[in-house]
C-alpha cells in the first residue's frame, strides 16, 4: 500500500497558541509583574491595634525578596466592625503611613503588592470590634457564640462606599492592586449564599438580587481607582455546605462581573470560614493546634465537637482546577488559579490550561524563596507537607511551624514588634 503524506497546512493558518512561561513578565490590568506567581492572601496576624508593624513589613518583604511577582496583604478590613481580629488593619488615617512604608519596602525588592479588601460580615468578631457582626439575614455564629444582625440598606450603602474609600487609599499608599474579597462567606459572599441570605428585598431571593451587593462593591471600587491600579475579585465557586453558593451560580455571576467591566482578573476560591473552613485548604485538620490557641469556652468546644466543624479533606495538587476550568471557559477575563499550587509542573499545567496567573500560599509560607529556587532549578520540589498547622498560627503570627523565623508576636502581644508610622 502506498502511503499518502498528510497535506501541508495552508500558508497563513493560525499557529498553536504559545503557553506562557509562569516565571516570565506579565501584565495584570495596568500593572506589570515580573512573573505570574502571586503570594495568595493569608491573614498574617502581625498588625497591632490596626497599625502596620515591622514584622508585617518583613513578612511581605520576604516573599518579594524570594521572587514572587506580587504579594497580597491580608486582610485589610474596610471598616472597624468588618475586622475578624481586633488587631487587624483597617483604613484609618493612622494606618496609612505604615502601609506606605510596607509598599515601598516591597517595591524595593522588585515585586508588586496588592491589598485584600473586605468586610468580615458574619465572620467578624463582634466582641473585639465593639459592634454587632452583620449578615444579609440574622445568623448565629457558632464559634463566636453570638448573633450577627441583618444588614440594613443604610449598612449596605455605607459598606459599599467604604470599599471605594479603601481602594482609593490603597492606590494613594502605593498598592499596585486591590483584591476585593467576595469569598468564604464574609459579608459579600454571605449575600451570594442562598443558605445565609434569606432577604426578601432587592438584595435577596433571585441570584441576580443576591449578586447585587458584590457587583455594586466592584463598581464602586472601579469607579474609585479607575485604571490607576488593578482590581481583582476573589470569589467562591463553592461554599462547601449543602444549600450554599455553588458553581452553577458562580458561572453566571462571573459573567455579569465581566459584562460590568469592573475587574482585571478573577481569583476563584471555595469554602466558608463561617460554616466549613477546611474545605478550601484540603489535608489534615489541626484540631489540637486550633484548641491550643483558643480562649475558653471555645477551646472546650473545639476539643468536643471540632471534628464536625473542622473536617479533613484529601489533598491533591491543583485541587480547585476542575471547577476553575469551568469558570475559565465561561469568561475571557484573566483567571488566577488558587489551591494546591506547589511546584513548577503544577504551575506549568495551569499555564497550559489557559490560566494567566497562579496564587500560592502554604508552599510559600514554608519557603518564601521558592520562586527564586524554581528559577534556578525547575525540578525543585516544594517542602510543604500540607499539614495545615500554619492555619492556627494566624492568632500569633502566621508562619510554617516547621520553620522558626523568630517572629516577635506572642499570644496577646502586649509589646508590639514596632510600629511603622
Amino acid at each position: 500500500m502506498t502511503h499518502t503524506p498528510e497535506p501541508a497546512a495552508p500558508t497563513g493558518s493560525p499557529a498553536a497558541p504559545q503557553i506562557p512561561d509562569v516565571l516570565a513578565p506579565a501584565k495584570l490590568g495596568p500593572v506589570h509583574l515580573r512573573n505570574r506567581v502571586i503570594k495568595a492572601a493569608t491573614y498574617e496576624g502581625l498588625s497591632h491595634k490596626s497599625l502596620v508593624t515591622q514584622d508585617l513589613v518583613d513578612f511581605h518583604v520576604a516573599y518579594a525578596r524570594g521572587g514572587v511577582g506580587m504579594t497580597t496583604v491580608a486582610y485589610c478590613a474596610v471598616s472597624k466592625e468588618g475586622r475578624t481580629d481586633r488587631h487587624q488593619v483597617h483604613w484609618t488615617d493612622e494606618s496609612l503611613p505604615g502601609l506606605r512604608r510596607l509598599t515601598d519596602a516591597v517595591h524595593a525588592e522588585g515585586a508588586a503588592v496588592s491589598a485584600q479588601l473586605g468586610h468580615g460580615g458574619p465572620v467578624a468578631s463582634p466582641k473585639a470590634n465593639g459592634a454587632p457582626a452583620l449578615s444579609p439575614s440574622k445568623h448565629f455564629h457558632a464559634t463566636a457564640l453570638s448573633w450577627a444582625q441583618e444588614a440594613s440598606l443604610a449598612d449596605i450603602a455605607r459598606i459599599t462606599e467604604a470599599h471605594a474609600e479603601a481602594a482609593r487609599r490603597a492606590a494613594d499608599t502605593g498598592f499596585d492592586a486591590v483584591e476585593v474579597h467576595l469569598g468564604h462567606n464574609y459579608l459579600a459572599s454571605s449575600f451570594l449564599s442562598p443558605k445565609i441570605n434569606h432577604r426578601t428585598d432587592g438584595y435577596g431571593g433571585s441570584l441576580r438580587n443576591r449578586a447585587r451587593f458584590a457587583r455594586e462593591i466592584l463598581r464602586a471600587v472601579r469607579d474609585a481607582v479607575g485604571g490607576r491600579i488593578a482590581v481583582i475579585a476573589k470569589m467562591n465557586m463553592d461554599d462547601g455546605v449543602p444549600g450554599g453558593f455553588w458553581l452553577d451560580e458562580a458561572i453566571p455571576v462571573v459573567q455579569w462581573i465581566e459584562q460590568d467591566g469592573t475587574v482585571d482578573a478573577l481569583e476563584m476560591t471555595a469554602g466558608s470560614s463561617l460554616l466549613n473552613p477546611m474545605y478550601l485548604f484540603k489535608g489534615d485538620a489541626p484540631l489540637k493546634e486550633f484548641a491550643d490557641v483558643m480562649p475558653q469556652p471555645i477551646k472546650l468546644g473545639v476539643k468536643a465537637v471540632g471534628k464536625h466543624f473542622l473536617r479533613s479533606y484529601p489533598y491533591r495538587d491543583a485541587y480547585l482546577l476542575e471547577d476553575a476550568r469551568q469558570i475559565k471557559a465561561a469568561v475571557d477575563l484573566p483567571v488566577i488559579l488558587l489551591g494546591g499550587i506547589t511546584d513548577k509542573p503544577v504551575m506549568d499545567r495551569a499555564m497550559s490550561e489557559g490560566f494567566e496567573f497562579v496564587a500560592v500560599a502554604r508552599a510559600l509560607l514554608r519557603e518564601p524563596d521558592l520562586v527564586n529556587r524554581l528559577r534556578q532549578d525547575a525540578t525543585t520540589p516544594s517542602l510543604c507537607i500540607h499539614c495545615n498547622k500554619c492555619m492556627p498560627t494566624n492568632f500569633t503570627g502566621t508562619r510554617c511551624v516547621l520553620v522558626d523565623r523568630g517572629t516577635t508576636r506572642g499570644a496577646d502581644w502586649g509589646k508590639p514588634a514596632g510600629y511603622v508610622a
